[in-house]
């Protein structure tokens, strides 16, 4: 009878362990009645769930500031940081609620992901801008692939799901090389 892999036979780093905080997904301040919620699933070329992956998104406040200076992981339940954290399930799904984003019209997302040893930046638009150099310069069928789609019935609800891999692929962002650390999205 063969014995399940142990940590060392398996493909890491396993962020889901260490990295969440309690709040994470809920970037938004308690009750706010601008709240929107993000979610979708993460999946692999074949379309199979991507569980324990670590999702971190960055924004602009509503009014378009950029307050995710230091304390973003604390949440005190009423100031907005601009910083979520979620892990995905074992179904690949994940949940954010956040506000809106005012100035840059998307979410920056950067994915720590088990089995790739470099994480992965991308956007989530709610809506597209009538002028995005990124958007722009995307053939049209790739561009759906940043685009969250607003979900009937659900106020203020948008799906984003991730692929990998594969036809439907997420269009993924290259940033240049910044002596090994990452530039922002």
């Amino acid at each position: 009878m063969p014995l399940p892999a142990t940590p060392s036979q398996t493909i890491g780093p396993f962020h889901g362990t260490a990295l969440p905080f309690p709040g994470g997904g809920e970037a938004a301040p308690v009750g706010h009645p601008d709240t929107i919620t993000v979610h979708g699933c993460l999946s692999d070329g074949d379309g199979a769930p991507v569980p324990e992956a670590l999702l971190e998104f960055w924004q602009a406040a509503p009014d378009g500031s950029l307050v995710g200076a230091p304390g973003s992981l604390r949440r005190d339940g009423a100031a907005f940081t601009g910083f979520g954290r979620v892990v995905t399930r074992d179904d690949g799904r994940y949940t954010l609620r956040t506000l809106p984003p005012g100035g840059a019209p998307y979410l920056a997302l950067c994915l720590l992901v088990p089995g790739l040893t470099r994480h992965l930046f991308t956007r989530v638009y709610l809506a597209f801008p009538e002028h995005d150099p990124l958007i722009e310069a995307l053939p049209p069928a790739r561009r759906a692939t940043l685009l969250a789609a607003p979900e009937a019935g659900g106020h203020r609800t948008y799906r984003f799901d991730i692929r990998l891999r594969g036809g439907a692929e997420t269009v993924f962002l290259a940033f240049p090389d910044r002596g090994g650390r990452p530039g922002p999205p």
